[in-house]
């Protein structure tokens, strides 16, 4: 799991579209915390620091602790809404952290072993199928990301959930097939080629059949001038 960054909030007094769009115009965010037993805290954080963390990939599945009234409380980022115009983050909810208890999160998936490929080396083509997969995992282990080795797949391989080794305690939440993640696909240039080469044994072939027709009648023409 990644260090755990500390995100500064604010108590928020008002609440209402009137004082989130005045809050965002001071540089800050709306947000929400919730879970457990305790009742939704409303904040806000500012946008900036926000941001950056936001733009880090596996986002949704780091923990993070904000600062609220000199005491920290942790969190996981459950869903953040954006203007449908310009992605800017209009309001963030956040999950209290709460010890022992499992939640679903989606994980990235890293492919690993793609320089020493059999199937990519004899010109195969990685189609992702799946660029993350959702996991029930317990919420002190969250991993940041799943590894799948794809060095020993050949063209026309198929790559399941099962051939990842996830964390302990942690488990996909789709439970009733062995879904794919990846397929390595041959490539297209071959099957242009195939064609190609067909359209031109075609050609190839009906030369072929207008030249033994020609020949078919010269014969005919100099055995009726013979006769």
């Amino acid at each position: 799991m990644s260090n755990i960054i500390t995100i500064n909030a604010e108590t928020r007094q008002n609440q209402g579209k009137g004082a989130s769009r005045s809050l965002r115009r001071e540089g800050k965010i709306p947000a929400v915390i919730y879970g457990g037993d305790k009742a939704p805290s409303h904040v806000s954080i500012e946008s900036r620091k926000f941001d950056k963390e936001y733009k880090q990939s596996g986002f949704f599945s780091r923990l993070f602790d904000i600062e609220l009234d000199g005491k920290k409380v942790r969190v996981l980022p459950r869903d953040v809404q954006l203007d449908p115009v310009t992605d800017k983050p209009l309001h963030i909810d956040f999950l209290l952290f709460v010890e022992g208890a499992r939640i679903s999160v989606d994980v990235a998936v890293n492919f690993i072993g793609e320089d020493v490929c059999v199937g990519l080396k004899r010109g195969g083509v990685l189609n992702i199928v799946r660029r993350s997969v959702e996991l029930l995992c317990p919420v002190e282990s969250i991993p940041d990301m799943i590894e799948l080795d794809i060095a020993n797949s050949d063209i026309g391989d198929s790559l399941h959930i099962s051939q990842i080794i996830l964390p302990d305690g942690v488990s996909p939440t789709i439970t009733d097939r062995d879904f794919t993640i990846a397929t390595i696909a041959a490539p297209t240039v071959m099957v242009e080629e195939d064609s190609a080469t067909g359209e031109e044994d075609e050609e190839t072939e009906k030369l072929a059949d207008s030249a033994s027709s020609n020949d078919t009648e010269g014969e005919s023409a100099n055995s009726s001038n013979e006769d």
